[in-house]
């Protein structure tokens, strides 16, 4: 199965399919989607309207890798389920903890 991360220059590279007001924030793992792309499966208790869904996607993702909010950044994909995230930090580590989220799910 491929990966939804990659590394890239300062972090990595995330993708994220998101569902808002999901009733509880929680990562629910690693999915395949039909046209063969990887996402993590996230889920936040936030409502899709003014951003908020997106400041929680991002706290949360912070939150699970240990790094500040400041450092996780929405690529693209504002307005959609999909999107794409940049995590500042060592490669190599934030991978190893996404590695461990995805083998707990």
């Amino acid at each position: 199965m491929a990966k939804p991360w990659a590394a890239a220059a300062g972090g990595i590279a995330l993708a994220v399919r998101l569902t808002p007001k999901g009733g509880r924030d929680a990562i629910d793992g690693i999915e395949q989607m039909a046209d063969g792309r990887a996402v993590v499966k996230v889920r936040d208790s936030a409502p899709p309207s003014a951003g908020e869904a997106n400041d929680a996607l991002i706290r949360l993702i912070a939150k699970a890798l240990s790094v500040p909010p400041r450092d996780v950044a929405l690529a693209a994909g504002a307005t959609a389920r999909v999107k794409r995230l940049t995590v500042a930090g060592e490669p190599a580590r934030l991978i190893a903890v996404l590695e461990k989220i995805a083998a707990a799910r």
